[in-house]
């Protein structure tokens, strides 16, 4: 984006687009996940042989959820993040709440939804970059897999998670079970978001999201 888009007033808001989508997204994952528990209620059980396995050749195995623990901070060592993790709900439109633009270095964690390291998919997000400068998030779309993160949790213990996937999705091919749902049952989960592709004035927002999918691989203190 040129300088002159920075400066602009239009030029720094997340779009309404994006997160109209991470809101009617999250809200079909909520209703999948409600149906799935009340209908399946063996599935995760029957699928924790999965857990242990590698996903794909070079991965660690997975390692078997934590107990729930809030979130305090995520570090993301090969890109030099270490970022305060706030609990948010969701805001008048439905999607998940953003940290305030004075609070670019600060991500936003899905309250209502899984905790990391416990088994589930825990939600992340944070601002790409503001009206002056890159945020939290900004550089997220150069992890690959292999890369690790670590949420530090109010138990003492650090969650470590291994990336498996990253994609950057266009808002019109966003697939709410995808972004939001389990890649494996019985496994701890985490996705980071933020916005992606390209900055489109006309609408006001990002043509795309980044969206980091991690499991959880081990903890540490």
């Amino acid at each position: 984006m040129s300088d002159a888009e920075r400066s602009s007033g239009t030029g720094r808001l997340l779009t309404g687009l994006t997160w109209a989508l991470l809101l009617l997204g999250l809200w079909l994952w909520g209703r999948e996940v409600t149906e799935l528990r009340q209908g399946t209620s063996g599935s995760a059980t029957r699928d924790m042989a999965a857990v242990g396995r590698p996903p794909e050749p070079g991965l660690p195995p997975a390692a078997r959820p934590l107990r729930d623990a809030l979130p305090q901070r995520v570090d993301i060592p090969d890109l030099n993040v270490q970022a305060p993790v706030v609990g948010r709900g969701l805001d008048g439109r439905g999607a998940i709440d953003p940290p305030p633009f004075d609070q670019a270095g600060v991500v936003a964690w899905y309250a209502a939804g899984a905790k990391p390291g416990a088994a589930g998919t825990a939600l992340m997000v944070g601002h790409v970059d503001t009206r002056t400068r890159p945020a939290v998030f900004y550089r997220i779309g150069t992890l690959h897999p292999g890369n690790r993160i670590r949420v530090a949790r109010d138990d003492g213990r650090i969650a470590e998670f291994t990336v498996d996937d990253v994609e950057v999705v266009d808002s019109d091919r966003f697939d709410a079970h995808r972004a939001y749902g389990p890649r494996r049952p019985g496994r701890a989960e985490l996705r980071l978001i933020t916005c992606g592709g390209t900055f489109d004035r006309a609408s006001g927002g990002y043509t795309a999201n980044v969206i980091v999918s991690a499991y959880l691989t081990g903890t540490g203190v």
